[in-house]
């Protein structure tokens, strides 16, 4: 235990420290107010609706395409997606990677994806909104894609999710019928968004996902930065409720069959507590929920994952 607090702890205050640095990046409560005011009419498929099909070049192991969802920084505005093919190519089943937040390696998911291969599955990991290739110059890899700029946030979420979805396309297009998706703490809460509006899922594997947007920024060790902003900024705690119904996973049901759907809560996450994934995984019919020895920084989660994916495989 004492272990697990201590790599949080660092982590959190790694994360504070880089937010600290972008505390300037915060909306007003008048921008904010004309942002829900605007969204609040607008359904979820319309918020994260596909209305185009990119043109999807492959360079090397990548596809990149131009996101639907233009922002300030043209280096995060041409989605990617590193590709691991098995021998049967694109029409193989897919399973997609939906990384972490700040996640600035990909040597985990290579080695995962070789062991997928080899059992007849592609492998795909998003480079999500500001992350990897798409982090704009000046900037730490994945520290605009949450800030105190809440609409930015929104945003940023409606990109990832969109972009998922018009991978799902390409694939589809090219044989494809089945998909696994793997989300991991802020590409779990990509993840549980996607999974209300795609039912191609042979399954669904969320790890500490991001659940409950008012805990996240209002009492995350994670978001002390980000908080002290709003409050500085005269927004206060509830502010999102007005837009769950469109970026909280408590407030849908994914697709697909529940009973494909599996939480995987870390016992000492604080992040991502396991009573918030319990409430999660009770919101959602017939889903699973699995307890591993971890906070929210670990690799035990990812363990369990792969040990419960096995027989979808």
């Amino acid at each position: 235990m004492k272990a697990a607090a201590g790599l949080d702890a660092v982590m959190c205050a790694l994360i504070n420290g880089i937010q600290w640095q972008l505390r300037y990046l915060v909306c007003s409560q008048e921008e904010l107010d004309v942002y829900l005011s605007a969204c609040e009419p607008i359904s979820r498929g319309l918020f994260y609706g596909v209305f185009e099909k990119p043109d999807v070049l492959q360079a090397g192991n990548f596809l990149q395409w131009q996101s639907p969802v233009k922002t300030a920084f043209p280096e995060n505005d041409t989605a990617r997606a590193r590709v691991f093919l098995s021998p049967s190519g694109l029409r193989s089943p897919t399973v997609i990677f939906l990384h972490a937040l700040m996640s600035a390696s990909d040597i985990g998911y290579r080695r995962i994806a070789a062991r997928l291969n080899r059992r007849g599955w592609n492998a795909v990991l998003m480079h999500l909104p500001y992350h990897y290739s798409r982090v704009p110059r000046g900037h730490f890899n994945g520290a605009l894609a949450l800030t105190a700029n809440l609409p930015q946030n929104a945003e940023t979420l409606r990109q990832a999710v969109i972009e998922v979805r018009q991978l799902m396309d390409f694939f589809r297009v090219n044989g494809c019928q089945d998909f696994g998706v793997i989300g991991t703490s802020y590409g779990g809460w990509v993840g549980a968004l996607v999974s209300f509006l795609e039912r191609d899922f042979r399954f669904i594997t969320l790890l500490q996902p991001i659940a409950d947007v008012e805990h996240a920024i209002w009492e995350s060790p994670a978001s002390f930065t980000i908080r002290r902003a709003l409050l500085a900024a005269g927004i206060e705690r509830g502010a999102s409720r007005r837009h769950a119904h469109l970026t909280s996973p408590l407030d849908g049901r994914p697709a697909c069959d529940g009973a494909r759907v599996l939480i995987i809560g870390g016992e000492y996450d604080m992040i991502a507590p396991p009573s918030i994934l319990k409430v999660l995984t009770q919101m959602w019919p017939d889903s699973r929920f699995a307890q591993v020895a971890q906070g929210h920084f670990g690799y035990a989660a990812m363990r369990e994952a792969l040990r419960s994916i096995e027989h979808f495989l």
